[in-house]
């Protein structure tokens, strides 16, 4: 599969065209809503999630419900825009008023602006934005619904905001706990633990600052054999670690023990194997996420990724004019205080792409039948 998308934080719409989706997958259309909406709530978002309320619009590719194998476009409409169009129509606009000349440090305000050689950083701050992410949730929940077929399931929570982290200890198996952190403000496991993360939020708050955090997908029933050892561009891991990577403000990327793992004996990091003649080769640790050498191996895969602060900051730091190259305190745009519940679902739907894009590719099956007939022969008999 591959997929493109288009839009603006404050354009008519967006965008998003998924070609290479198998024929005969039946639609919810209220399930990619749903993980549409969670990607809007979260403790220490801004004023912009007033606004939205995100539904996905099915364009083509869909006909009653069922995908006929044909390019898939979705579009999510900006209810803001309406607001913005003198300053945003595509054809004759206002270039002036909302001008941004200042850029913000931790944007790509500045790193756009040199690029492309504007001296108004709108054009670069609109399409960086992560309003952008409402579509990559959109796309990942549609893989959603094909990887329910084979019963993989994903799950977000949020595990550290502002240096303040889960105490409470869990297991990969505790789905019941991960399906009730959804109803959190902050998709956390840990309803002591979530008190704290608040206070640290509403401080950075009421300073005019903002506090990032840890986030953590747990990917359930994921077959062995998604993913290669033979090419870099196939393995599995680096293709997850591209997605969630690629996601604004995150700045690190782990998969099962990870970091932890440089800080091990070898004895301690790796999984041992055995065998049993009903469960067949099974680990009784899973520190690899997962994933070896690239390939799932049957084993739950376990992403965390690092979010930094948002760079838009109500108290700004210093930056430079573009105009006049004079020091001077950077552009202040609508932001959050904290992103990181947010983000969570993002980087869901980021590794659900990933992993639709590898089952795709694993069962050769342009139609959903194809596919269960080739998962059935592989895993089944």
């Amino acid at each position: 599969m591959r997929f493109l998308d288009a839009g603006e934080t404050h354009g008519k719409c967006l965008i998003g065209i998924l070609e290479g989706f198998p024929a005969n997958v039946k639609i919810n259309i209220e399930n990619i809503n749903r993980l549409l909406e969670l990607r809007q709530r979260g403790y220490g978002r801004g004023k912009r999630m007033e606004i939205e309320k995100d539904r996905a619009i099915i364009l083509s590719g869909v006909r009653n419900s069922y995908t006929t194998g044909a390019p898939i476009t979705i579009m999510i409409e900006n209810k803001d825009y309406v607001n913005w169009q003198q300053y945003m129509d595509p054809i004759s606009c206002d270039t002036e008023v909302k001008k941004v000349t200042i850029p913000r440090p931790g944007h790509a305000d500045l790193p756009g602006c040199l690029k492309y050689g504007f001296d108004d950083a709108r054009p670069v701050l609109e399409r960086a934005s992560a309003r952008e992410t409402a579509m990559r949730v959109a796309i990942g929940a549609l893989c959603e619904e094909l990887l329910r077929v084979f019963e993989i399931k994903l799950y977000n929570h949020v595990i550290e905001i502002g240096g303040v982290r889960i105490r409470k200890e869990y297991s990969f198996d505790d789905i019941g706990l991960f399906e009730k952190a959804q109803d959190s403000e902050l998709f956390c496991i840990d309803r002591e633990v979530e008190n704290d993360m608040k206070k640290v939020i509403e401080t950075a708050k009421k300073a005019g600052d903002s506090v990032g955090g840890v986030a953590e997908v747990i990917c359930k029933n994921v077959p062995f054999g998604l993913g290669s050892h033979v090419h870099w561009d196939r393995k599995l891991d680096g293709l997850i670690a591209q997605a969630v990577m690629s996601i604004q403000s995150v700045k690190g990327v782990e998969i099962g023990m990870g970091f932890e793992a440089a800080r091990r004996f070898g004895s301690e990091v790796h999984d041992e194997i055995f065998f049993d003649e009903q469960k067949g080769f099974y680990r009784k640790t899973n520190n690899a996420g997962g994933i070896e050498g690239g390939i799932s191996n049957g084993m739950d895969i376990v992403i965390r990724a690092a979010f930094k602060p948002i760079p838009t900051l109500y108290k700004p730091l210093r930056s430079v004019d573009l105009q006049d190259l004079k020091e001077k305190e950077a552009a202040v745009e609508r932001s959050d205080t904290c992103a990181v519940p947010a983000g969570s679902v993002v980087m869901r739907a980021a590794v659900a792409y990933v992993l639709a894009n590898s089952l795709i590719e694993r069962l050769s099956g342009d139609s959903l039948d194809v596919m269960v007939d080739n998962y059935k022969r592989l895993y089944k008999e």
